[in-house]
């Protein structure tokens, strides 16, 4: 087994980070089975995921990590720094949007157009914890949005 360290370009860091993605395409070096230290390619670099299993939260420095062959005890400290992998819980997510339409067919048409046109800077998804619903909470772009218009 090796060890690796994998830059993610900036422009593919802000974009996949929104979508939590369990893996990257294949990078050219590590091989099945390999362990890897994922470092976003922003200024300052950071470590945002280790191992074959992302750890999405705590982001560590990575100033002195290059693309390509990571040494054992290397990334045994920064998996130390890191700590536990937070447990993995089932959320609810959804975009609840009233649309006007003639038809089902043609509401759900207009319903995508809507995601599609809107996207993450601007349309709410709404998420609770599964056995949680009275805790359901906005967000917009990653960050909790209040949208109660009194508080504003």
């Amino acid at each position: 087994m090796g060890y690796w360290t994998v830059v993610v370009p900036a422009e593919r860091y802000a974009q996949e980070r929104l979508v939590g993605n369990v893996s990257l395409a294949a990078v050219p070096g590590p091989a099945p089975g390999d362990q890897v230290a994922l470092v976003a390619g922003v200024e300052p670099p950071v470590v945002f995921g280790l191992g074959t299993v992302g750890r999405d939260g705590r982001r560590l420095p990575a100033d002195d990590l290059a693309a390509g062959p990571l040494p054992a005890d290397v990334f045994a400290a920064l998996a130390a720094q890191a700590g536990p992998a937070e447990p993995v819980r089932t959320w609810i997510v959804g975009v609840d949007l009233p649309i006007e339409a003639d038809s089902a067919a043609e509401a759900v048409r207009r319903y995508w157009s809507y995601v599609r046109d809107l996207g993450p800077t601007e349309l709410p998804a709404y998420v609770a914890p599964l056995d949680d619903e009275l805790a359901m909470q906005a967000y917009v772009m990653g960050q909790e949005a209040a949208l109660d218009p009194e508080e504003d």
